[in-house]
C-alpha cells in the first residue's frame, strides 16, 4: 500500500517524521532512482526507496524506553558543545532510540524514547493532547500561586490551555506544585511560572499520558511492556 515517504521513514526508524521531511526537500530521498518532491507516496512492498544511496532498512521490532532522565543531560543524541546526552544513558539498550519530545538541560524526569517514528509522532502531535504531570519547585510570591498559573492562557502572545496546578507543599517563599498541561510548548511551565513571578528552582516530569515515573532512579531506564505500547498507540488520555 503506498503512504508518504516521511511515513515510511520514520517508520523505518531512520528519523522523525519531521526530519525525513527535511531529507525530502533536500533532495536526499529517491524512489525506484528517481528523486522524490514533498508529498510523493511508494509502497514499500514494491518500491526501491532510498535515502542517501540506501535503502531504508527493514523495520525493526518496536522499541520503547521510559528514562528518568537527570539535570545536566541534554535531549538529544550527540551536542555540539560536548555536553552529556541521554543518548549515553541508553547506549546500553541494544538499538538507536531517539526521544520523544524533550527536556530542557535543567529540567529531569520522565523521558519516553523509541525506535518507532510513527509511535513518536502519535505520542508529540498537538492534536493528541497527551496530558503530563511536572512537579515544581518555585519560589516568590508562592501564596495563590496554583490559582495565579490555573489562570495562565496566553504566554508572550501564545495561547495556551489552562493547566491543573495542585499545591504538594507551600511555605512562606517557597513552595512544590504539581502541574499538568495538555501541549507542549516550548518551556511552558518554566515560562507560565516567570509569568507569575516565580522562580523554578527544580522541575521534575513525573507523568506522561498514563505512564508514572515511579520509584525508577534517576540516570536509569526501563524497557514499556507490550501493553503500555498499546497504550501509546490508542489514544491520549
Amino acid at each position: 500500500m503506498e503512504e508518504r515517504l516521511q511515513k515510511l521513514l520514520s517508520a523505518a526508524g531512520v528519523c522523525s517524521r519531521r526530519a525525513a521531511e527535511g531529507y525530502i526537500e533536500a533532495g536526499r530521498v529517491t524512489v525506484n532512482g528517481e528523486t522524490v518532491r514533498l508529498g510523493a507516496k511508494a509502497d514499500p512492498e514494491r518500491d526501491d526507496i532510498r535515502l542517501d544511496g540506501r535503502p531504508l532498512p527493514e523495520r525493526e521490532e518496536t522499541v520503547c524506553l521510559l528514562l528518568n532522565k537527570p539535570r545536566g543531560y541534554v535531549t538529544t543524541l550527540s551536542d555540539e558543545k560536548g555536553r552529556r546526552t541521554v543518548a549515553e544513558l541508553v547506549a546500553d539498550c541494544g538499538v538507536r532510540v531517539y526521544p520523544v519530545g524533550r527536556l530542557d538541560l535543567d529540567s529531569e524526569g520522565l523521558l519516553l524514547l523509541t525506535n518507532d517514528g510513527e509511535l513518536a509522532q502519535r505520542v508529540t502531535h498537538p492534536s493528541r493532547e497527551v496530558e503530563k504531570t511536572y512537579h515544581v519547585w518555585v519560589r516568590g510570591p508562592v501564596k495563590g500561586a496554583a490559582a495565579r498559573l490555573s489562570r495562565v492562557t496566553d504566554l508572550e502572545g501564545e495561547a495556551i490551555r489552562p493547566a491543573r496546578v495542585e499545591v504538594l507543599r507551600q511555605g512562606e517563599e517557597t513552595a512544590a506544585l504539581a502541574v499538568t498541561i495538555h501541549q507542549g510548548k516550548n518551556r511552558q511551565v518554566r515560562r507560565m511560572c516567570a509569568a507569575c513571578g516565580l522562580e523554578v528552582t527544580r522541575l521534575r516530569r513525573v507523568r506522561e499520558h498514563t505512564l508514572t515515573l515511579g520509584s525508577l532512579p534517576p540516570g536509569k531506564w526501563r524497557y514499556l511492556t507490550a501493553a503500555e505500547i498499546r497504550d501509546l498507540r490508542g489514544g491520549s488520555r
